[in-house]
């Protein structure tokens, strides 16, 4: 037994050499590039760089063959003749277009086939003519790009110059002239309603004094959230009834929107009345025993028939349940004998002070 060990072992051995040939072999004629091939003629018109005998040719990026002859042509020797050997499979048409493509960082150059729709008779041998300028490389593309524009500067060398010699004159006159041209322009922006934008002016509504004294305070927490009111009334701006712009207030603005405007007058006044109980914004403590919800419906400057300013706020006392308590109408208006920013600001504070004083007495009055 252990004399007949390596012959058997042995036997194995070769045994699988020889299938592993076999299969090596089938796989080369199948896969591996020696099956059934054809041969095309190609001709370059033009050098072909670093192409060599057994350079590969692609069709649409895919390996088929290779280079299998190269010559230069016998009737002009600017053309180079190759012969490529593809794989019988590889659709090859008479009109299918070939080129010289350089792959890697080294630049190896294949030989590319692409597409092709005319079939060519059977039996006729097949010429593929390359694209002009099939075998020019980047490297020789940017060289004759180069070549050109140094062709097209010498030829207009100068014209040029005198171009140049203009601009420097051009640029010279904007320099002396800098004064007036600085004037020309702030003149367009005048004319044209451009430049600086006008400074707004803000205006304050002021909170009434005298409000007479404390006689009765409130006798439970209040607090009064940011006014209701339309989308007309959220604004800076001064709002005239019927609506328009009227001159002398393009840059007129309120201190804050007129809802929150009113709401810290308001607070304010109630301070004015009685400090240590007056009211505060709903933000500033948790659940208070009552709040005192303002719905602005007016506070526009009126200007048909007598010039007047209006205002007229609708109020309700609610409870924490929001029953509510107790509701009113509070307007009022002041004349107005001249319709312009600091004369409608006054106006305003005679008839704000009015309709606080009445809140206030109202409001101490419900709680």
């Amino acid at each position: 037994m252990e004399t007949r060990a390596p012959y058997v072992l042995i036997g194995s051995f070769v045994l699988a050499a020889i299938l592993a040939v076999f299969g090596f072999v089938y796989w080369l004629n199948n896969t591996g590039g020696i099956g059934p091939r054809t041969n095309y003629h190609v001709q370059f018109q033009g050098p072909v760089p670093g192409l060599l005998v057994g350079a590969g040719v692609l069709f649409n990026g895919i390996r088929v063959g290779e280079v299998t002859q190269l010559a230069l042509a016998p009737d002009n020797p600017r053309f180079v003749n190759a012969t490529i050997s593809v794989a019988t499979a590889t659709p090859v048409r008479s009109d299918t277009r070939v080129g010289l493509e350089f792959q890697g960082l080294t630049g190896v150059p294949v030989v590319t086939l692409e597409g092709g729709v005319i079939v060519a008779k059977s039996g006729e041998p097949v010429t593929l003519i390359a694209e002009a300028g099939a075998g020019q490389s980047m490297t020789q593309a940017a060289r004759d790009a180069l070549r050109r524009v140094d062709t097209v500067l010498q030829d207009n060398s100068g014209p040029l110059k005198d171009t140049i010699a203009n601009f420097r004159t051009f640029s010279d006159g904007l320099a002396r002239n800098t004064g007036k041209l600085d004037g020309i322009i702030a003149g367009l922006e005048k004319m044209t309603g451009g430049g600086t934008p006008a400074q707004k002016i803000t205006y304050d509504l002021r909170t009434p004094k005298n409000l007479g004294p404390a006689g009765k305070t409130l006798s439970a927490s209040l607090a009064i959230p940011e006014p209701t009111a339309v989308a007309m009334l959220q604004t800076q701006r001064m709002l005239f009834a019927p609506v328009g712009d009227r001159p002398g207030f393009a840059d007129f603005l309120w201190a804050d929107s007129i809802p929150k405007l009113v709401q810290a007058r308001l607070i304010d006044s109630f301070e004015n009345y009685d400090i240590a109980h007056a009211p505060l914004r709903t933000t500033d403590l948790g659940q208070a025993d009552y709040q005192l919800l303002i719905d602005i419906r007016r506070f526009r400057i009126a200007t048909e028939g007598e010039t007047r300013v209006e205002i007229e706020l609708s109020a309700r006392i609610v409870d924490k349940n929001g029953k509510v308590v107790a509701s009113r109408l509070v307007e009022t208006s002041e004349k107005l004998d001249k319709v312009e920013p600091a004369a409608a600001v006054a106006a305003f504070d005679a008839a704000f002070a009015r309709i606080a004083k009445e809140l206030i007495g109202w409001s101490v009055q419900a709680v």
